[in-house]
């Protein structure tokens, strides 16, 4: 059996181990301990694991933030969230791509859906600078960067300044490199 201790190597080899202890630390305060998230799939849908894994953490009692980007329809938005397990608050656009057949949308309805999924976006940031929930999930959210609804330096500004003491789970198609390396787990579903 080997037993070890760090205190024990810090202070028999302090020429190994470099502690200058009389230079002033120059660290970014962090406002936030929870992780970032990335699922990756290489098609639209496939993230039933995540909305699972969200309900199991409502029902043991975490504050849990579910937005559906790019999924619209039945008469959701902001106004009119569901509340599951008295801990899982689940929001879809109000308008989305998906309800209309690409070869009817015209430019109004286009820029009605953009500003229904940039309100939810800004629902978002709020919650994840303010800290509310336990957990956020935005699904699809690389796909509304992809087509410009959203900015891609908004999203990273928002994560990188977010205050939330749990994870922030992103989902996607398509990942930028600048958020594969913001990530502290990238998870690849497949078929």
């Amino acid at each position: 059996m080997l037993a070890s201790s760090s205190n024990n190597y810090l202070t028999i080899n302090n020429e190994v181990v470099n502690i200058n202890k009389n230079k002033e630390s120059k660290s970014r305060k962090i406002n936030h301990n929870g992780q970032i998230q990335i699922y990756q799939s290489s098609y639209r849908g496939s993230y039933s694991s995540i909305i699972r894994d969200s309900l199991r953490n409502a029902a043991l009692g975490r504050k849990v933030l579910l937005v559906q980007l790019m999924k619209g329809g039945v008469k959701q938005g902001i106004s009119n969230a569901q509340n599951l397990c008295g801990n899982l608050t689940w929001i879809r656009s109000s308008n989305s791509y998906d309800l209309y057949e690409s070869e009817n949308i015209n430019k109004n309805m286009s820029e009605s859906i953009n500003n229904s999924i940039i309100e939810l976006w800004n629902f978002c940031k709020r919650k994840l600078l303010y800290g509310d929930y336990d957990q956020i999930i935005l699904d699809e959210v690389f796909l509304a960067v992809e087509m410009n609804i959203i900015g891609k330096d908004d999203l990273i500004s928002t994560l990188e300044n977010r205050f939330i003491t749990g994870d922030v789970i992103l989902t996607g198609t398509s990942i930028p490199k600048n958020f594969l390396l913001m990530a502290d787990q990238i998870t690849e579903l497949r078929s």
